[in-house]
């Protein structure tokens, strides 16, 4: 690999704050603690520094030379709601909120990177850059929206960037690779509620209530084999949830189910959320049972724009080879709400191997942590994009 030496020599030392920040991690726009130590960093480096962007949000800025070109590169803060079980020295303080997607990673790599960009002067033999970097610090990725948040905060009008990048680590993939491909690339992520409202009553006199669980029941079994035809359309349905009742003896008034749903094309997305509400009602409608659906869109679908993925695939192959970057990745059904950036700026989202050893905990798993292996080619590759794109 490809990397800058002066990066392999500071990535033990981030690697240390990387782990500070596993065991110190904050939900979704409660990153304080986190956004805080961030500021703290790019200050001492000499960096511009603004917070408090869609809540908690944290943007440095560097500039060189007179250039007009600017960019943005961002990386995630937040922490899952899940209690850890890796047993790692470093593990969680937190009861229940654990670093268990490498958003800690992520901000240590953009860190790495920014350390080295603000002492690289133009001239460093045309390693240099002449414009704007803007290193934005997101908090709330996972499910609340802190990238939408930023964007309505005024992220891109206060920061004014030609193009935004971002980049996730990716347990399974092995370490020296690169995976991404221009257009659609994530998915959209739609969530659903779905209630049954019947007549309560006597466990012992069925006959004078109106169940709705068995309709909810029949709700989420038609639900299940809409997901199975969905693959044809390159979606996912899935119920997740399912509340009714807490006693033996009482059939209750009402049930719940809720789930989600996950696509690449807006058309399907109509499709999908049109197809979903009606089925729903003629369940209802056939046992006699009112039914309320709240479908919800949530994320969007990322879309990597041509440009800026040629780039970035360009500059990968440069630090791993061209055969450790597939241009040509499969479609991913997780969600990522960089998307919303996306939908402002052109840009692209890449990802970088964590790991690809068999049995290798993938995120969101209680036993998953990241690479530290992975931070120097990481911040590499943030550093020479910037080069690439503002050279």
């Amino acid at each position: 690999m490809n990397l800058i030496s002066e990066l392999v020599a500071s990535a033990p030392a981030y690697g240390e704050l990387r782990r500070h920040i596993h065991a110190h991690p904050e939900l979704g726009f409660e990153e304080v603690q986190t956004a805080a130590l961030v500021a703290e960093r790019l200050e001492a480096m000499g960096i511009e520094v603004h917070t408090g962007l869609g809540t908690t949000g944290v943007v440095g800025t560097i500039r060189y030379g007179n250039g007009t070109k600017s960019i943005g590169l961002r990386a995630d803060m937040d922490a899952l709601p899940i209690q850890e079980q890796t047993g790692v020295a470093h593990a969680s303080t937190r009861d229940g909120v654990f670093h268990g997607c490498g958003h800690d990673g992520h901000t240590a790599m953009l860190l790495a990177a920014a350390e080295y960009l603000v002492d690289m002067p133009k001239s460093d033999q045309g390693k240099g850059f002449d414009g704007t970097v803007h290193l934005i610090f997101q908090p709330a990725e996972e499910g609340l929206g802190g990238g939408e948040a930023m964007v309505e905060d005024g992220l891109f009008e206060l920061f004014p960037c030609d193009a935004v990048f971002g980049m996730h680590n990716w347990p399974g993939l092995p370490v020296g690779q690169f995976a991404v491909r221009s257009g659609p690339f994530m998915a959209a992520q739609d969530i659903y509620d779905v209630t049954v409202h019947g007549t309560g009553g006597h466990a012992a006199y069925p006959q004078l209530a109106a169940n709705p669980i068995p309709v909810v029941a029949d709700i989420a079994a038609a639900y299940s084999e809409m997901g199975r035809t969905a693959r044809e359309r390159s979606a996912v349905i899935v119920v997740t949830e399912m509340e009714a009742g807490d006693a033996y003896n009482v059939i209750p008034d009402k049930a719940v189910i809720r789930g989600g749903v996950r696509n690449f094309d807006r058309q399907h997305q109509d499709d999908i959320e049109a197809e979903l509400k009606q089925a729903a009602q003629q369940i209802g409608e056939q046992a006699g049972l009112a039914v309320e659906v709240d479908y919800r869109r949530n994320y969007p679908v990322l879309v990597n724009s041509q440009k800026e993925t040629d780039i970035a695939v360009e500059v990968a192959r440069s630090l791993v080879g061209e055969d450790n970057v597939d241009a040509y990745a499969k479609l991913v059904s997780g969600s990522e709400d960089f998307a919303f950036m996306l939908q402002e700026k052109p840009g692209c989202y890449i990802l970088i191997g964590g790991g690809g050893e068999p049995g290798t905990p993938f995120c969101h798993n209680p036993h998953y942590d990241f690479n530290d292996d992975i931070i120097a080619l990481g911040a590499s590759y943030w550093v020479a994009l910037t080069q690439r794109c503002l050279g």
